[in-house]
């Protein structure tokens, strides 16, 4: 996995303190580990979007000052609107300790189902993991080009080495539907009920209507 470094700060904790500090252009964050308190600290936004808006997964070094954390990104907040990054936790990896983490899904290839005419769904863009720090993988990589149309491949059929998989193994990663009937071909016939509640024929009544439009142009 590719590491990044982030030159982060020191901050104050508190509302009006955070509030001050995204002002600034900067994201209040905090790390914490099983042996580390702790630490709030502020990093630029700019540096943080690197690791908000990527498809791959990242083992980030913090440097506060003369100190340096190993981490990743637990989690990260946004402003309901903007939808920018207004607050990120840090985990810091301990050497001997599993941790848990989402990693990415990277498709590759074009399914035969979908050559076919078969819709290709992806259900699952990324998936929860567990597993040592020096095992941890910027992505996990699936090969779909074999999908056929009723094919699907289930978090239990992903290959990895060295990470466990959480969560339901049947659970749908992507799969690859029948093309859709057109829509004209999925219409019922049409029914159309007389004034007394019966079914009539929608072609007899076609036929009088034209049979009426017929003697009023005479």
């Amino acid at each position: 996995m590719e590491a990044i470094t982030i030159e982060a700060q020191e901050r104050e904790v508190g509302k009006k303190a955070a509030r001050s500090v995204r002002r600034a252009g900067n994201v209040p964050c905090v790390l914490y580990g099983h042996h580390t308190a702790p630490v709030a600290f502020q990093v630029p936004e700019l540096q943080l979007n690197k690791l908000v808006y990527t498809t791959e997964a990242h083992i980030v070094e913090i440097r506060l000052d003369s100190a340096k954390f190993s981490c990743i990104m637990k989690e990260a907040d946004f402003h309901p609107v903007t939808d920018r990054a207004i607050h990120a936790d840090f985990q810091v990896l301990e050497k001997g300790e599993k941790i848990t983490l989402t990693i990415p899904i990277k498709l590759h290839g074009t399914p035969i189902g979908q050559k076919e005419g078969g819709d290709t769904q992806v259900v699952l863009h990324e998936v929860e993991v567990r597993c040592f720090p020096a095992n941890i993988p910027s992505h996990i990589d699936l090969d779909i080009s074999e999908l056929n149309i009723g094919d699907s491949i289930h978090i239990e059929n992903l290959v990895t080495e060295g990470i466990e998989l959480l969560g339901q193994p049947t659970q749908t990663v992507v799969t690859v539907v029948p093309p859709r009937v057109l829509e004209a071909e999925e219409e019922e016939d049409e029914v159309v009920l007389d004034e007394h509640g019966e079914i009539v024929d929608v072609e007899d009544v076609e036929g009088e209507e034209k049979e009426t439009e017929a003697e009023e142009e005479e």
